[in-house]
């Protein structure tokens, strides 16, 4: 599979990467970000996903949260896809509302017509991309880890939650905890998966908890200060639900702090320690 590397800077002695390729998944160009640590130059280094939120692409990621210093200190390589597949053809909201199509793929294979065939992104993250970058680059694929913000932060824990063997560490940034009960998901599971609920239940990370439990801990932060904290986010549902089943959540209440990327670049550091615990052993 060939790529092609749309831009290259150094950066903290590191390499960060925009690399376009074609997605045998969802059917189209995909572009993404990854940062390389120096380390890599060495040894073989363990990988961070990152995953955005709605109306985001790789690059908001790249050059908001802040993240490479301490990237490149720790030696872990943040890999940062696209929110959704794009390009002619590609189906899009037939309003072109924000929160649904384009940006919006929201980590979920879609099963109804005319989404199925180009949004995939749950195959994508979880397949297609890992062995895409083990190809091209000196990656460590036995440790990884993923975290997300807000869309992003709902995918993050669905494919941890889904995939305990292939994620070493988890964390988010102001999730959709329980898509199926918020009007964001609830418009963007029906659209991609259909109107049977059970369906949605495998995209759903406080269902997904209620069902089956979880074996590792959970980092979530959020700001008390976010305009979409009571009717989109629910952390409440998300602590809940660990407790019942007796998951190790941290949930830390950041006043004053909203949904921005001024948010996620301040707890940007703990996050990143967080997963070095798992990833660096």
């Amino acid at each position: 599979m060939t790529i092609e590397i749309l831009e290259e800077a150094r950066v903290f002695e590191g390499r960060q990467l925009r690399i376009k390729h074609v997605s045998a998944s969802c059917h189209c160009d995909m572009v993404f970000s990854v940062f390389l640590p120096p380390q890599i130059e060495q040894q073989a280094v363990p990988v961070l996903w990152w995953l955005s939120g709605l109306t985001c692409n790789d690059q908001n990621f790249v050059t908001k949260a802040g993240a490479q210093r301490v990237a490149a200190e720790l030696g872990i390589a943040v890999i940062a896809p696209d929110t959704s597949p794009r390009g002619e053809g590609v189906p899009d909201d037939s309003e072109g509302a924000w929160d649904f199509g384009l940006g919006a793929g929201f980590y979920v294979n879609a099963t109804q017509a005319p989404f199925d065939q180009y949004y995939r992104m749950y195959e994508y993250i979880q397949q297609e991309l890992p062995a895409l970058v083990q190809n091209e680059f000196n990656l460590d694929l036995s440790r990884q880890g993923i975290f997300g913000h807000s869309m992003g932060g709902h995918g993050a824990l669905t494919l941890a939650l889904n995939n305990p063997q292939q994620y070493r560490s988890v964390s988010a940034f102001a999730p959709i905890c329980a898509p199926s009960q918020c009007a964001w998901g609830q418009k963007a599971l029906a659209a991609y998966l259909g109107d049977d609920r059970a369906a949605w239940q495998a995209h759903d990370a406080v269902a997904l908890i209620e069902s089956r439990g979880f074996d590792k801990p959970i980092l979530v932060d959020q700001g008390l200060a976010d305009s979409f904290l009571e009717n989109q986010l629910k952390p409440e549902l998300l602590h809940a639900a660990c407790a019942k089943q007796s998951v190790s959540l941290t949930l830390n209440h950041r006043a004053g702090y909203d949904h921005s990327y001024y948010f996620i670049s301040t707890f940007m550091e703990e996050h990143l320690r967080y997963h070095s615990a798992f990833l660096n052993r």
